[in-house]
């Protein structure tokens, strides 16, 4: 007997992960993937969340778009904090009210780097700037709003599409020989591609179970370490074993790169509680970087739409 496939309302159109996950489930038959976005919904205008949501006739909201310009936000608080905070808290109670669960992705802006280790789901948050701390305000309105959810804290977030450091290194590369990158913020790269099937495979598990462990905030990264000019040397180092564009890494400290945010010195998220209660290992960031890179020097086709190049 053939089920029908669970509808994943995602709010967003061109993210990163929004993208990942259509292309996930184009080639699955469990999973529908529904985008939802502006203008029928737009986050900073919470009167048009719950009619949209509710039309695309969902199982599961997956609360995916953001206000993702982190220095920009120090200038425009309001609009951050509308978007970021407000809107998912409006997403989860729509959930509550139609009684499905909701995954929120968030980020790892709401520490301040200050620990030397990798951060668990349970370590004090303090993040430094308006873009953090309103995706904290996100984090604590949609729990909440309803306790049948999951947060997804993820960072460094990269794919052969869309704005995204890989990318935006590929294109320095094609017009210059060196480029300066921050050696001293350290993280875990991670691929949209993995966020996408972690995101798939939670929400299966919440449809699946009401144990209230495989409920709350999660810690979703690619496995493994690097600073920034770290990436930025595996990304031209795969790029250049294909045939496509390399430059020099010139490491420089964070103080010879200043931005109007603050970033955490030390971005590295422990999955171990994703692994406990979800059973999903996050793969090797670097073997994620040269599947992304691969298909950035070979731009592919999907639904009409023309990514990486």
């Amino acid at each position: 007997m053939m089920h029908k496939p669970r509808r994943y309302v995602v709010t967003g159109f061109r993210g990163q992960v929004v993208q990942s996950l259509l292309e996930n489930a184009s080639s699955r038959s469990d999973v529908e993937i529904i985008p939802v976005g502006r203008p029928e919904l737009d986050l900073a205008k919470p009167e048009t969340i719950a009619a949209t949501v509710e039309a695309a006739r969902p199982d599961l909201i997956v609360s995916a778009a953001a206000f993702t310009g982190v220095d920009l936000a120090e200038t425009d608080a309001a609009t951050a904090i509308s978007i970021n905070a407000d809107g998912p808290g409006e997403l989860a109670r729509v959930a509550a009210t139609l009684r499905i669960p909701i995954i929120h992705l968030s980020t790892d802006y709401v520490f301040d780097g200050n620990k030397s280790s990798p951060y668990g789901e349970s370590d004090p948050v303090a993040p430094l700037g308006v873009y953090g701390r309103s995706k904290l305000m996100g984090e604590q309105n949609v729990a909440a709003a309803t306790e049948d959810h999951a947060i997804l804290r993820t960072a460094w977030i990269y794919s052969s599409f869309s704005r995204n450091f890989l990318r935006t290194m590929l294109k320095i590369a094609a017009t210059k020989e060196e480029v300066r990158i921050v050696e001293d913020q350290i993280g875990n790269p991670t691929s949209a591609i993995d966020i996408a099937d972690t995101v798939i495979a939670v929400g299966q598990n919440l449809l699946a179970s009401s144990d209230p462990a495989v409920r709350g905030i999660f810690h979703v990264a690619g496995t493994g370490a690097a600073s920034w000019a770290d990436f930025a040397d595996e990304i031209f180092r795969i790029s250049a074993a294909n045939g496509g564009p390399s430059a020099k890494v010139i490491r420089i400290p964070t103080s010879e790169y200043p931005t109007l945010a603050r970033r955490p010195a030390n971005s590295q998220l422990d999955c171990s509680k994703l692994h406990k209660c979800h059973g999903i290992v996050m793969p090797d960031w670097q073997a994620s970087t040269e599947s992304v890179v691969r298909r950035a020097l070979q731009p592919v086709t999907f639904k009409n739409r023309k990514f990486g190049g």
